[in-house]
């Protein structure tokens, strides 16, 4: 564990809490690393979500029926 490590108190699920500590067993890791890789998991996902919104702000806005349209056009639909 890093020295500038924080600590915080989080309350699971008794299922959760025990499928944790089982999966912290088998993998040689601890709860705390297993927890802290998920989460950054989670955050990195929004970060690729909201990098995505951005880079298509500019693009045209479609309504569904010209979606429609143009899926059919292309012989997508």
């Amino acid at each position: 564990m890093s020295e500038f490590a924080k600590r915080s108190t989080v309350y699971f699920n008794p299922d959760l809490h025990r499928a944790l500590r089982i999966k912290a067993a088998d993998t040689q890791r601890t709860v705390s690393e297993l927890v802290n890789d998920a989460v950054r998991m989670a955050l990195r996902e929004d970060q690729e979500d909201l990098t995505a919104f951005v880079e298509r702000q500019d693009e045209p806005v479609l309504t569904y029926e010209e979606l429609l349209s143009d899926l059919k056009a292309h012989g997508k639909i």
